[in-house]
């Protein structure tokens, strides 16, 4: 059997989270326990790990600061092991450097790059950003099966610049170009949601949960 560390740490969009990864395990035909968890030895001993995330960025990192150990376990086993990742929003946006929502927090720095609110191109565009959108992808296995014009669903008022183009899985268009989707070695991320995402998002996930980066 096949464990994933589902991290709960005060996030909105844990139950359906998990439901997803429920559904998306039965598609990939795999024998999945899901923990949901803030016990840094749990998520330790997961064969994967996933991290979701609605909300504001400083208050999200702020929760995670306060389960006792899973910053530590997360860049032991993620960034410094290579132990499969997923975040999802606010979930991925963490990864990033700095989020500037509200003043300048740190975030976990895993992948380098700045969190911003997005800035369309055309002022009368509503942020946030909700509904679905196409988005453009690579090559990436993790995208491997989404159609040629797959559309996901979207809520966010901000976006993550990753420094380094290499690291963007996933781009989409709203009054302009920005990242929907992160990539570097065992970590995967996304500012869609797949959970909301029906088949294409269940998919995807599948994709993660059979992933061997």
């Amino acid at each position: 059997m096949k464990t994933l560390a589902l991290i709960d740490y005060g996030s909105g969009n844990i139950r359906s989270a998990s439901r997803a990864l429920a559904e998306a395990a039965k598609l990939a035909e795999l024998d999945l326990k899901i923990e949901i968890t803030s016990d840094p030895d749990l998520i330790k001993k997961s064969d994967c790990i996933f991290l979701p995330g609605v909300g504001h960025f400083a208050d999200c990192k702020n929760e995670l600061l306060s389960r006792s150990g899973i910053v530590e376990v997360l860049t032991e086993t993620v960034l410094k092991g290579s132990t499969p990742f997923m975040g999802i929003c606010v979930g991925m946006q963490l990864l990033a450097t700095t989020g500037l929502e509200d003043g300048e927090t740190k975030g976990l720095d895993f992948i380098p790059g700045v969190v911003d609110k997005i800035k369309p191109d055309n002022p009368k565009l509503p942020i946030p950003h909700m509904g679905w959108n196409e988005i453009t992808i690579t090559d990436h296995e993790l995208l491997k099966g989404l159609g040629e014009t797959p559309h996901l669903y979207f809520t966010h008022s901000y976006v993550f610049t990753p420094k380094v183009d290499t690291h963007i899985a996933a781009s989409s268009d709203y009054g302009g170009n920005f990242t929907a989707a992160i990539v570097k070695d065992n970590i995967f991320g996304t500012q869609f949601h797949p959970e909301k995402s029906q088949k294409i998002g269940q998919k995807l996930l599948s994709n993660f949960l059979k992933w061997k980066p």
